[in-house]
């Protein structure tokens, strides 16, 4: 996994440098994004869960260095405090349970956007993506009882993170309507963790083979030009 990661890292760097054969751009653009994250965390065993909604929220730098052909080549940097975890679903619905994850994420993506500089343009963002565990919390019911689990699977509870560590992929697709006060930024993600929070030691009957993140997010973003 640390392979494809790297190898992902690279490409998505090398995309805006590769294609220096266009139209030069110098375009800088800073602002502030805000949305909601649809997370789930890839558990094995598995665990049944809801999914849990939850806030993420940054900021971001946006450098564009060229035009090729109709493809509007750049880069884009994030820093994001975004908070993920996991509800699950319980047969018994007299008892709840969740826990929230909150991340400082930096997302490392590769900008390509299609239309006209004034207006609307259609964009893509995709690449690598760490993030580091600030801090988690877990809920319960008031009458909690993690002793009767139809699979079994109760050693989550309580337990706390042993990796604060995270990276994955990331990719997404939008509109950007450019204005004379800046641009708005409308735009669908999905993240795909491939660490484990939870140490996979096979030899631990009490452990995960897998808990990685899922995210599915939907963000609104503000940029206004600093340099053009």
């Amino acid at each position: 996994m640390n392979k494809y990661f790297l190898l992902l890292l690279l490409v998505g760097f090398s995309i805006p440098v590769a294609a220096q054969l266009g139209e030069q751009r110098n375009n800088l653009s800073i602002g502030v994004n805000a949305g909601a994250n649809y997370n789930n965390v890839s558990f094995t065993p598995s665990i049944k869960q809801n999914g849990y909604m939850a806030y993420a929220g940054g900021f971001t730098a946006r450098y564009i260095s060229e035009k090729y052909f109709a493809m509007i080549c750049g880069a884009q940097l994030e820093l994001n405090y975004s908070q993920r975890g996991w509800e699950e679903k319980i047969e018994d619905n007299s008892n709840t349970y969740s826990r929230a994850m909150n991340y400082l994420e930096i997302p490392f993506l590769a900008h390509l956007a299609f239309g006209k500089d004034k207006g609307t343009q259609f964009f893509i963002n995709m690449g690598p993506q760490i993030a580091f565990l600030l801090n988690e919390k877990e809920n319960f019911s008031t009458n909690w009882d993690a002793s009767n689990r139809t699979n079994g699977i109760n050693y989550q509870y309580g337990k706390m993170a042993d990796n604060k560590f995270d990276y994955g992929i990331i990719g997404g697709a939008g509109l950007d309507l450019n204005t004379g006060v800046g641009h708005f930024l409308l735009e669908g993600r999905y993240f795909f963790g491939l660490a484990d929070f939870y140490k996979n030691n096979k030899a631990n009957t009490n452990n995960f083979e897998k808990s990685s993140n899922n995210t599915v997010s939907v963000r609104l973003t503000y940029l206004f030009d600093i340099s053009k």
